[in-house]
C-alpha cells in the first residue's frame, strides 16, 4: 500500500533562510549528487554559494554586470554556467571563484543556460528568441548551432544526451531530437515559464502564465493532467516534481507554495496554502536525493530551505 500523501505527509517547516542578496532572487540550484550546497543568483548581479544545512554563505561570485537569471551546475560540481542581462554566457570555476569562459552572441538578455550531462555542451536561451549551443571543449567562442524556431523569448531549457527541450513565451514547447535532426513543436497556447521532464523522460511538467501547470506525455504530446489554484500570470515561476515524482510543486505570485497529487491533481495542503514569502516565488527546486527537502527563491530577496516536519 502506497504511503499517504495527504496534507500531513507534505507538511514542511522552515529550516533556514538565506538572505544576503540585495533585491530579487531569480534562480536557486542544488549542487549535484548529495547536494550539500546551493547556488543562487539575483538582481544584485551576484551568485552566492551556500551551505543550506547551516544557512551560511560560503562564497560570492561577481562578474556579471546585470541581473543573474539562470545557473546550471556541472555533474561533478567543479564548475557552473550562468547567464542574465549581460547577453553573454559565463562559465565558472567553483574553487577559484572566477570565470573561465564567456560566450557572447545573443542579442538580448539570456534567460536560461543548461549544461548537458557531462558538461561538454551548453545550451542558452534568450530574449532574442534563439537557443545557442556551445561546445565547451572547443577553443572557438562561436556557437556550434543556433536554433531559431521560437517566435518570442526562450524562458526554459532542458538538455539531455539526445534532445533539447525549449519553452518560449510564444506558447510553444519545442523538442529537438538531435539524433534524428527532427523538431516537434507542441502548442500550449500560453507563455511557458518552465518545462521540467520526469527522471525517466516520459513526461514533461510545464508551467504557463495562465495559472496552470500541465503534465504532458513526452512521446505523444498528450495532456495527462492539469494543476490549478495558484496565481501565476506575470512572472517566471518554476514548477517541479516532488519526492519520487508523486507530487507537483510550484510557488506562486502571492508568495505561497502549492503542492498537488500527481495522479488526481488534488491540492495537498490547505487551499489556499499559507504565504511563506513576502513577494513572488520565482524558483522552486526539490532536493535531488533527500525526500524531505526543497528550496524556494523569491523576489523578496531570500532563499528558504524547507524540511519535512517530523
Amino acid at each position: 500500500m502506497a504511503p499517504s500523501r495527504g496534507p500531513q505527509a507534505l507538511a514542511r517547516t522552515l529550516h533556514q533562510t538565506l538572505s544576503n542578496h540585495r533585491g530579487p532572487v531569480h534562480v536557486v540550484r542544488y549542487a549535484k549528487g548529495n547536494a550539500k550546497y546551493v547556488l543562487s543568483g539575483g538582481q544584485d548581479r551576484t551568485i552566492r554559494l551556500w551551505n543550506p544545512e547551516l544557512g551560511t554563505e560560503i562564497k560570492k561570485f561577481e562578474a556579471h554586470g546585470y541581473e543573474v537569471l539562470s545557473i546550471s551546475v556541472s555533474h561533478d560540481n567543479t564548475k557552473f554556467a550562468s547567464s542574465g542581462g549581460d547577453r553573454s554566457v559565463f562559465v565558472w570555476d567553483v574553487t577559484a571563484g572566477v570565470t573561465t569562459r564567456r560566450m557572447a552572441g545573443h542579442m538580448g538578455k539570456v534567460h536560461v543556460v543548461e549544461l548537458n550531462a557531462d558538461a561538454t555542451v551548453l545550451a542558452s536561451g534568450s530574449y532574442d528568441s534563439t537557443v545557442r549551443l556551445w561546445d565547451l571543449r572547443a577553443p572557438a567562442r562561436a556557437p556550434i548551432q543556433v536554433l531559431e524556431e521560437a517566435r518570442d523569448a526562450v524562458q526554459t531549457l532542458h538538455v539531455d544526451a539526445t534532445t533539447i527541450i525549449a519553452g518560449s513565451v510564444d506558447g510553444h514547447v519545442r523538442t529537438y531530437d538531435l539524433r534524428k535532426g527532427e523538431l516537434r513543436s507542441d502548442f500550449i497556447g500560453q507563455p511557458v515559464t518552465s518545462a521540467v521532464p520526469s527522471a525517466d523522460g516520459t513526461t514533461l511538467l510545464v508551467a504557463t502564465l495562465d495559472s496552470h501547470v500541465r503534465l504532458f506525455d513526452t512521446t505523444s504530446g498528450k495532456l495527462l493532467n492539469a494543476f490549478t489554484g495558484h496565481n501565476h500570470t506575470s512572472y517566471r515561476c518554476r514548477a517541479c516534481f516532488g519526492h519520487e515524482e508523486a507530487t507537483v510543486v510550484c510557488g506562486d505570485e502571492d508568495g505561497a507554495v502549492w503542492a498537488w497529487d500527481l495522479v488526481d491533481a488534488t491540492v495537498l495542503q490547505p487551499n489556499p496554502p499559507p504565504k511563506v514569502h513576502d513577494k513572488v516565488i520565482t524558483w522552486t527546486e526539490h532536493h535531488p536525493i533527500d525526500p524531505g527537502e526543497m528550496i524556494t527563491g523569491s523576489a523578496d530577496g531570500t532563499v528558504k530551505v524547507w524540511r519535512h516536519s517530523s
